[in-house]
């Protein structure tokens, strides 16, 4: 499942950009809307399985989700369960969670999200 599933598409092609256009060979370039996104309540949280993992140098959330989930692509429901935007967000010796599986992370995702 991708992030921008269900997300508002706008291509671009603005004057303001035409050079990175030109650099890039493209003519437009499309963007996503921002989601409205909720962190998981209590009971949410309480509802999915989890992994602990201290996070030690070279811990990247793309990694982990791959070694878990099996797709490199969902290194965000991570980042978005422990509320850390970015890696750098994150302290080496740090304890972070890993919800199981995926799928039910994302359902929780997408439920707090219709609620708000």
């Amino acid at each position: 499942m991708s992030r921008y599933n269900n997300r508002i598409r706008y291509v671009n092609n603005s004057d303001f950009y035409l050079k990175i256009f030109k650099d890039r060979g493209v003519k437009y370039i499309r963007q996503y809307s921002s989601p409205n996104m909720s962190h998981p309540t209590v009971r949410q949280r309480a509802s999915l399985q989890r992994l602990s993992h201290i996070w030690s140098f070279g811990d990247k959330f793309y990694k982990l989700a791959h070694k878990h989930y099996g797709d490199s692509r969902l290194w965000w429901v991570i980042a978005w369960y422990n509320q850390l935007p970015t890696e750098h967000h994150v302290q080496t010796g740090q304890k972070i969670k890993i919800p199981l599986p995926a799928e039910n992370a994302i359902s929780i995702l997408l439920e707090s999200s219709e609620e708000t």
